[in-house]
């Protein structure tokens, strides 16, 4: 998603701007929306999940419930993701992220404006892989995944990429999902859970 102050060039974050690292799109900027408390996930812990998502972008269905920037959205889209559907109830991130997907001619890329535990109760589409990347300190990471784990809207060992602040306790995530990855970078702790696999076996 994206939600805090702008980070420094090298992080890929330049005034009010974003780049796409990897793929078809590289080095293209997106645009930032106007609006307060947004917090780019920025190049570095993207580098990382998408070296960690190789095996499994190319052809994927993606679900990014918590939008914002689009920065993982298109990075997804980039990399060969076949579909990829971005969620955001700010009416201003989401009419920036219609922008971004019309300039790049992302014909793989929808934007839905609603918010991401309404749009859940809704009858499920299903997904290869999720991205979980909440406003912090507000429970949304245990909602949305049961409800994602109850309402059918994940294949078999689905992947989703989940963000939190890096003192936060391990949130309640349903129990046969489990987590394969997991690294801290700065102030936030970054984890790749896996759906319906033993434990110890990717």
């Amino acid at each position: 998603m994206g939600k805090s102050t702008m980070r420094s060039r090298s992080d890929a974050v330049y005034r009010g701007r974003i780049r796409i690292i990897g793929g078809q799109w590289r080095g293209r900027w997106i645009e930032l929306p106007a609006q307060s408390g947004l917090r780019p996930t920025g190049n570095r812990i993207r580098e990382t999940l998408f070296n960690w998502l190789t095996p499994a972008i190319d052809g994927a269905r993606c679900l990014d419930l918590f939008a914002g920037t689009g920065a993982l959205g298109f990075e997804a889209a980039s990399r060969g993701a076949a579909e990829v559907l971005l969620v955001d109830q700010d009416g201003r991130a989401v009419r920036q992220l219609q922008t971004m997907a019309k300039r790049l001619s992302a014909a793989n890329v929808t934007v839905r404006h609603a918010e991401a535990e309404t749009f859940l109760a809704e009858t499920a589409g299903t997904f290869d892989i999720v991205f979980l990347d909440p406003p912090f300190r507000r429970g949304h990471i245990a909602r949305c995944s049961e409800l994602l784990h109850s309402g059918g809207w994940l294949r078999e060992k689905a992947l989703l990429y989940i963000e939190i602040e890096k003192e936060a306790l391990m949130p309640q995530l349903p129990k046969d999902w489990n987590v394969r990855r997991e690294k801290v970078a700065g102030q936030v702790r970054y984890l790749l859970v896996q759906t319906g696999a033993d434990k110890g076996k990717p």
